[in-house]
């Protein structure tokens, strides 16, 4: 795979993809037609997603409507409430929304949801954007079921210029009209086995989809790319174990496509030795990283070959918020490469990931690093890395996964 053809990639996905959208289906094909010009036959392996389909949205603040978008899969309903701006969200700060909307800053994830409902919040307002930007975009945002655990209030998501607007004027109560239908779609894994002459295997992930605001070319057309290199490698180059590459839909959604194919192969994932996963790679400015979801001693392994290779990185253990983590959480070691890029120089989720942050050349030394890593692992006498999940993985796991609650 060369600059070019990376490019053409870039240029071909370059639309709005969110999982379960007829859009990640077309991506979904793409790719399966482009590892078939390799000569691989790739599978789509559909999954259930919940989706829903907004009739009416609304949002009035002291009797002036608001651009704003309703949260899908928060239920139907009109509510009409005092506003409070929650700044701070502690017990005591909470105290304050009881049979109120609550505007917070940040996004509405499962402790904090939980929390206000249990203070008595009846709806809610979230903000995204930048004051900096001359967009007034707002992101199509759901509340996901690992968040409100059916238990639902309508939400309204606006641009973070209103949301200063509405503090900065006093903004004392709020209004929100929201109908939906709420279904059950279908979501993608597009699968790809290249057996080895070992029973076991290496998996490789990389998410395609993307943000309802978003091409999604850094974020993460960039890893989806690096697995079509990485299969055209290994197409031509042989391998001791077997192979299997998934390219997951919905994980932008909370991780959905590698939940589904963890739990749809649990059984095959015990013959999984290692999973690599790449998520965001290839943007001009950035420091390479390495995050391991399993033993320290990969982390120095990564370390060591990439001094060896003369490649600057920074690896650490930890859990990576992408796909490796329903991997890892089955006992199956993980690493994440990605470039991540400051935010004045990249960012994601907006309509500012596009192939201008990217340099062709970046994509194919990172990738070029990947392959090398997968390269020894592929062909090791046996794959040297422990197959144990460290407890201190196991805790983070729980964390990341809201089966414990972490103190601050």
């Amino acid at each position: 795979m060369d600059a070019n053809e990376i490019m053409k990639i870039f240029a071909d996905t370059a639309y709005v993809r969110t999982g379960g959208s007829d859009e990640e289906l077309r991506c979904a094909q793409y790719l399966a037609e482009r590892c078939a010009g390799m000569g691989l036959t790739a599978a789509i392996e559909p999954f259930p997603v919940e989706m829903a389909a907004v009739r009416k949205e609304r949002l009035t603040v002291d009797g002036r409507e608001v651009p704003g978008l309703g949260y899908l899969c928060s239920g139907s309903g009109t509510v009409d409430a005092p506003l409070v701006y929650l700044p701070n969200t502690d017990a005591c700060a909470r105290e304050a929304c009881r049979d109120k909307i609550a505007l917070i800053d940040g996004r509405m994830g499962h402790w904090l949801y939980q929390d206000l409902l249990d203070s008595g919040m009846v709806g809610f307002i979230t903000y995204d954007g930048d004051t900096h930007y001359a967009d007034r975009d707002i992101d199509r945002r759901e509340l996901r079921d690992f968040v409100s655990l059916g238990k639902k209030v309508p939400g309204m998501n606006i641009n973070v210029k209103d949301a200063v607007e509405l503090v900065r004027a006093g903004a004392s109560h709020a209004r929100i009209e929201l109908e939906q239908d709420e279904y059950e779609g279908q979501s993608r894994n597009v699968v790809l086995d290249m057996p080895g002459q070992r029973e076991e295997f290496i998996l490789f992930t990389a998410h395609y989809d993307s943000t309802s605001l978003s091409v999604g070319t850094y974020d993460n057309m960039t890893g989806s790319v690096g697995l079509l290199a990485l299969a055209e490698h290994f197409a031509s180059h042989p391998h001791r174990y077997g192979l299997r590459f998934v390219w997951c839909g919905s994980e932008e959604r909370g991780l959905l496509g590698s939940k589904a194919y963890a739990a749809a192969h649990e059984q095959e994932l015990a013959k999984c030795v290692l999973n690599i996963n790449l998520d965001m790679i290839g943007s001009v400015m950035g420091k390479f990283i390495a995050c391991v979801t399993g033993e320290e001693k990969l982390v120095h392994y990564i370390e060591y070959m990439a001094a060896e290779l003369g490649w600057g990185m920074e690896p650490r253990q930890g859990v990576y918020s992408s796909d490796s983590t329903p991997i890892a959480d089955k006992g199956v070691p993980a690493v994440s490469f990605a470039r991540l890029a400051p935010h004045s120089a990249a960012t994601i989720h907006d309509r500012y990931d596009t192939a201008q942050v990217l340099l062709a050349e970046r994509m194919l030394d990172d990738i070029g690093f990947i392959t090398a890593f997968a390269d020894r692992m592929a062909n090791a006498a046996r794959c040297p890395v422990g197959r144990e999940m460290p407890e201190n993985m196991k805790e983070k796991l729980d964390y990341y996964l809201l089966r414990k609650r972490e103190k601050k």
